[in-house]
């Protein structure tokens, strides 16, 4: 099952800081999209109805994948610019 929507980004940063601009990201997408979203370990995971994901942080990068489903697959690529947006500038 491959992920809709795939998104890595080195961050240079610790893994505390990565860990605070995921945070960010997932918050922002909520007021937008209303996720739900969690910590497990390292990896935060976001859903609601029609789309799970997780952000991944490792040492190195953060590594975004969801699913999305099928009412919101022809927003594929606004979630995915507004995704990659956010973390340029987050990361910049």
């Amino acid at each position: 099952a491959m992920a809709d929507i795939e998104v890595t980004r080195a961050h240079g940063k610790s893994v505390a800081e990565a860990r605070k601009i995921a945070e960010k990201l997932v918050t922002q997408l909520s007021e937008e999209f209303d996720f739900k979203h969690r910590w497990e370990g390292d990896t935060l995971k976001f859903e609601r109805s029609g789309v799970n994901g997780q952000l991944a942080i490792t040492p190195k990068d953060l590594q975004l994948s969801a699913k999305l489903g099928l009412l919101l697959k022809p927003l594929k690529g606004r979630i995915e610019k507004e995704i990659q947006a956010t973390l340029d500038k987050q990361l910049a």
